[in-house]
């Protein structure tokens, strides 16, 4: 039981890697507060509890100030305190373009939910951990927060995920001494609703695969693994990373 006892935060709770982690904490001893902009959120926290887990669902929205300071109240409320935090809320939309052609809405949009959402969620969370003693923190990044997309235009979520990489190295270097550890995942190809139009076709599946050195797309099963890691008191010396899960696709 690695998070016996603990209480974690998850935005982008009804997500699939959400889901994923959620269900993975639960399973290592941890209560369990899904967060989403979604109303489907109650549904999953629903079934969690009829599985025999601990957990609850807030609606929130994470690029206002209002919503996320309430979700963390909401939260240590519940649960008494909170211990984990996963900021995973995001959005990849299909109109990203270069930046010439970039609408303003468009950046705005990924942005404010990208980075500002991950901003917020640790002015508001983290305070809570310090006054726990400590605790982590799991901002999702992604591989494209590490290089430029040369396959299509990524503009704004490719600035967007930096700016998550960068900010998780200074909140861990200035809340180190309160023993709050934030990493970063930068996860690379993985089987979510994002990507899900362009894997409907076999062919494209299969040639998607095969530019990945491991031969497959990634799970998010494989996600909520590292992200229980980064959780855990097993990973106590980890701090300030941005940990790539990519099958090798970066390695090249």
């Amino acid at each position: 039981m690695r998070l016996d006892g603990k209480v974690a935060v998850i935005t982008g709770g009804t997500g699939a890697m959400g889901q994923a982690a959620a269900r993975r904490f639960l399973s290592a001893g941890a209560r369990v507060v899904l967060a989403d902009i979604r109303q489907a959120g109650g549904q999953v926290a629903d079934q969690i509890r009829r599985d025999g887990g601990q957990a609850v669902f807030v609606q929130a929205d994470v690029t206002s100030p209002q919503d996320v300071q309430q979700l963390m109240e909401e939260a240590h409320s519940w649960g008494g305190h909170i211990d984990v935090l996963f900021n995973n809320a995001g959005i990849g939309p299909p109109t990203e373009k270069r930046v010439t052609e970039m609408p303003e809405e468009v950046w705005n949009q990924v942005l404010a939910v990208n980075l500002t959402g991950v901003f917020l969620c640790s002015k508001y969370g983290i305070p809570y951990l310090v006054d726990r003693g400590g605790g982590s923190v799991i901002n999702t990044a992604s591989i494209a927060g590490l290089r430029a997309n040369t396959a299509l235009p990524s503009t704004a979520y490719t600035v967007s995920k930096a700016g998550v990489i960068a900010l998780t190295k200074q909140c861990a270097v200035d809340y180190a001494a309160y023993h709050v550890r934030v990493n970063a995942i930068c996860p690379g190809p993985i089987d979510t609703p994002i990507i899900a139009p362009f894997m409907s076709d076999p062919e494209v599946k299969e040639r998607f695969s095969s530019k990945v050195p491991l031969g497959r797309i990634g799970e998010p099963a494989d996600v909520a693994s590292l992200v229980l890691f980064l959780a855990s008191e097993e990973s106590s010396w980890i701090t300030g990373s941005a940990v790539v899960i990519d099958g090798g696709l970066t390695a090249g």
